[in-house]
């Protein structure tokens, strides 16, 4: 196993920021604007977001919530081992919001798709975006783009993208693996 580090914990620093400030470009006040982190690895980057929003650029009311896809999943019976759902934690409504899902890697779209349907169940939201850290783009099975991407990466199927949070591992980092 060989690996390669892509992004080092001031790079990831660095983009953190960046997108940031793509959203605030965007969503300027956030008044209707709420954050979905998907769990598992969305949810580190969410926090990260929210706390770079309301810390350093003093957004006031940045709305966050977390989505467990588990179960949409279209391969969710298909592994041997048993799945171990997340929580869901959203305390305020969609519908009607702008709704921007952050995950950490976007690598065949299918987790994408499943926090689509999963959203459904807490209202139709009035439009739907994407923010990633990582974007895999040669291996997407569905037409799933993100609307802000940290850093594009090209993969082939055996490399796998490695990320480290400095809440769950040593550091921040993200790492390119060759298993």
């Amino acid at each position: 196993m060989s690996q390669k580090l892509l992004l080092s914990a001031k790079e990831v620093d660095i983009i953190l920021h960046r997108l940031a400030c793509q959203l605030i470009e965007n969503h300027t006040n956030f008044s209707n604007t709420v954050l979905i982190g998907i769990q598992p690895r969305g949810a580190f980057l969410a926090n990260r977001i929210k706390n770079i929003l309301k810390e350093e650029y003093k957004v006031p009311d940045v709305k966050l919530g977390y989505l467990d896809i588990t179960f949409y999943r279209d391969d969710f019976r298909r592994g041997e081992k048993p799945l171990e759902a997340n929580k869901t934690d959203i305390s305020f409504v969609v519908e009607g919001k702008q709704v921007v899902f952050i995950d950490d890697v976007l690598y065949t779209g299918r987790s994408i798709r499943a926090a689509l349907t999963a959203i459904q169940s807490f209202g139709r939201p009035e439009e739907i975006e994407l923010l990633t850290l990582i974007d895999r783009r040669f291996s997407r099975h569905l037409p799933i783009q993100p609307n802000y991407r940290g850093r594009q990466v090209d993969a082939i199927n055996q490399e796998k993208v490695k990320v480290f949070w400095g809440e769950d591992k040593e550091e921040d980092a993200v790492y390119l693996v060759n298993e």
